[in-house]
C-alpha cells in the first residue's frame, strides 16, 4: 500500500524559511512524476511544484508562477523522499502543503493527474 507522510511544516515569520519533506513507501517510485500542491482554506487545490522523469535518473522540476525563485523541489528516488524549500515566505504562501505522487512519469500541474497523496501539513506565515 502506497503511503506518503509529509512532514517540516510550521509557523513563520514572513521572510522566514520551511522545509517541507514527504517520505514516501510502499513501492518503488524512481521513474514516476512527483510533486506539491497546496490548499488554503476556502480555496481549491493548487500546484506548487512537480517533479517529472525524463530519461535515467534524471527529472526535470516545474514550479507555479507564484512560487517561481522562492521554492525548489527536490527529490532522492534512493530515499523515497520528495523536498520542497520554502525561501521569502509569504503570508499568501498559508495553506496545507499536500505531496502526491502519480503512476505516470510526466504530469502537469492538473492535481487529477495524481494517483497518492499525504495527509498534508499545515504552514502558516505571519505578517
Amino acid at each position: 500500500q502506497v503511503q506518503l507522510v509529509e512532514s517540516g511544516g510550521g509557523l513563520v515569520q514572513a521572510g522566514g524559511s520551511l522545509r517541507l519533506s514527504c517520505a514516501a513507501s510502499g513501492r518503488t517510485f524512481s521513474g514516476k512524476a512527483m510533486g506539491w500542491f497546496r490548499q488554503a482554506p476556502g480555496k481549491e487545490r493548487e500546484f506548487v511544484a512537480t517533479t517529472s522523469w525524463i530519461g535515467g535518473h534524471r527529472y526535470s522540476a516545474a514550479l507555479a508562477d507564484s512560487v517561481k525563485g522562492r521554492f525548489t523541489v527536490s527529490r532522492d528516488d534512493v530515499k523515497n523522499t520528495l523536498s520542497l524549500q520554502m525561501n521569502s515566505l509569504k503570508p499568501e504562501d498559508t495553506a496545507v502543503y499536500y505531496c502526491a505522487i502519480s503512476m505516470n512519469p510526466r504530469v502537469d500541474t492538473d492535481p487529477r493527474g495524481y494517483d497518492y497523496w499525504g495527509q498534508g501539513t499545515q504552514v502558516t506565515v505571519s505578517s
